[in-house]
C-alpha cells in the first residue's frame, strides 16, 4: 500500500460540479488551481495523470440546455460542444507553468481489449515520460453506456491500473465518505480511513449524485475497490479544499482514504500468476532463462528460440526453459507472428524485421512474474 505522501504517480479526477461550477459553465479559477497543485507536484517529481469530467455540462451550458437532455444523441452532442470549452480550459491553465497537455479520450472498450489496452498504456506512459499532463475524459460522443449509467470515477479507476499508478485521487463536492448519507442523518460522520473493497463501505454510500454529474458516492466506493485490484490505494476528498493535491502529497489526512492490501506490483504479479488460460507459449534458450530467473531482466526477443500457439499482442503468453519447465509468464508486447519474425534477433533490429516497433522487449520485467 502507497500513501499519497509517497505516491510517484498519482491519478487525479474532478468531478462535473467542481469543473462546471454547478452546471453554470466551466470554473476557470478552480482549473486554474488544480493546475498550479498539479504543476507543484510535478516539479517534485511525481507523475500525474488528470480524468476531467464536465463536457456534457459544459456543452449544456454552451447550448443554453437548462436541463440535461435524455436522448443519448442529445448528450452525444453536448459532450462533442463541451470537449472544445475542457480542452482549451486546461491547456490555457497549464500553458502558465509551461507545461503541454494532451487530451486523451477512451473508452471501456479501450481498456477490455488487451491490444487497445497496451496501445493505451504505451501512449499515456510516453506522454508523462515527456513531462505531459495527459487529459482524460470518457469518449461520449461515440459510447453510450457511460451516459446511461456511470461517472468517471469508475473511468479513474481503469486509467490507475492501466498506468500502474499508485494514488488515485477522486476530486467530489463532498468532504469524503461518511457513515451515513449527512444530508438525512447529522450524527453521521468522517470515515477518514479504511479498507478498499470492505463490504460496509457500499452501505454507507448510498446512491445517487448531483443532478450535473451521474456518480455518486457509491461509485466512488467501487471505482476504489477496482483500483486496490492493481495495489493502488484511493482518497475521496473535496476538490474545494484549498491546496488539497499538495497537502495530501505532504501527508496532511483530508477526506478518506481507502487504503488497497497490497503493493501495485504484488498485485500485479498475483494477477499474473494466477491467470489459468495461457494464450501461447515462448521457448527460451539458457541464456534468457538465467537472464529471467537470476538477474530480474525482462525477455528480449533474441532469447527466444520459438514461438507455439497463436497470441495477439497484450495476452498472456507462458515462458518455457529448453527442458520443458515453465519458469515465468507476462504480457507479451508483440503477437505471435510478429514473435516469430524477431526471434533470435536483437532488439535494434525489430523495425527493420517488422518495420515498427513497439517495445524493445518481448515481454517487460513489470509484466513478467517468475515461477521458479
Amino acid at each position: 500500500m502507497t500513501s499519497p505522501v509517497a505516491a510517484s504517480r498519482l491519478v487525479v479526477k474532478v468531478g462535473s460540479s467542481l469543473v462546471t461550477n454547478e452546471g453554470r459553465g466551466i470554473d476557470q479559477e478552480a482549473v486554474a488551481r488544480w493546475a498550479s497543485e498539479i504543476a507543484t507536484l510535478t516539479q517534485a517529481g511525481k507523475s500525474i495523470v488528470l480524468v476531467s469530467s464536465g463536457a456534457i455540462a459544459e456543452g449544456m451550458q454552451r447550448l443554453g440546455w437548462a436541463a440535461r437532455p435524455r436522448a443519448i444523441h442529445a448528450l452525444q452532442a453536448a459532450a462533442a460542444v463541451g470537449q472544445m470549452g475542457l480542452v482549451e480550459a486546461y491547456e490555457r491553465a497549464f500553458a502558465r507553468f509551461r507545461l503541454q497537455t494532451a487530451q486523451v479520450l477512451l473508452t471501456h472498450e479501450d481498456l477490455a481489449d488487451r491490444r487497445r489496452y497496451l496501445n493505451a498504456r504505451t501512449t499515456l506512459t510516453t506522454l508523462l515520460g515527456l513531462r505531459v499532463i495527459p487529459v482524460i475524459n470518457e469518449n461520449d460522443t461515440v459510447t453510450t453506456d457511460e451516459i446511461r449509467f456511470g461517472d468517471n470515477d469508475t473511468l479513474g479507476a481503469l486509467v490507475t491500473n492501466l498506468v500502474e499508478a499508485d494514488v488515485l485521487v477522486l476530486l467530489t463536492d463532498q468532504p469524503g465518505l461518511f457513515t451515513a448519507d449527512p444530508r438525512r442523518h447529522p450524527e453521521a460522520t468522517l470515515v477518514t480511513r479504511a479498507r478498499a473493497g470492505d463490504p460496509a463501505l457500499e452501505a454507507m454510500a448510498g446512491g445517487a449524485g448531483s443532478a450535473i454529474g451521474r456518480g455518486g458516492m457509491l461509485t466512488k466506493v467501487l471505482a476504489a475497490k477496482r483500483a486496490a485490484r492493481s495495489g493502488a490505494s484511493t482518497v475521496i476528498a473535496s476538490g474545494r479544499e484549498p491546496n488539497v493535491l499538495t497537502r495530501l502529497a505532504q501527508g496532511e489526512a483530508i477526506g478518506t482514504l481507502l487504503e488497497a492490501e497490497r503493493s501495485s506490483l504484488a498485485a500485479r504479479k498475483q494477477w499474473l500468476a494466477d491467470h489459468v488460460r495461457l494464450a501461447g507459449r515462448v521457448i527460451l534458450d539458457d541464456g534468457a532463462v538465467h537472464a529471467l530467473v537470476r538477474d530480474g531482466k525482462s525477455l528480449l526477443p533474441i532469447g527466444v528460440v520459438e514461438v507455439v500457439g497463436a497470441f495477439g499482442r497484450g495476452e498472456v503468453v507462458g515462458c518455457f526453459a529448453p527442458d520443458g519447465r515453465e519458469v515465468a509468464r507476462g504480457l507479451v508486447n508483440y503477437g505471435s507472428q510478429e514473435a516469430a519474425r524477431i526471434a533470435r534477433r536483437p532488439s535494434s533490429e525489430i523495425e527493420s524485421v517488422l518495420g515498427y516497433v513497439d517495445e524493445p522487449e518481448l515481454i517487460h520485467r513489470d509484466n513478467l512474474v517468475l515461477l521458479m
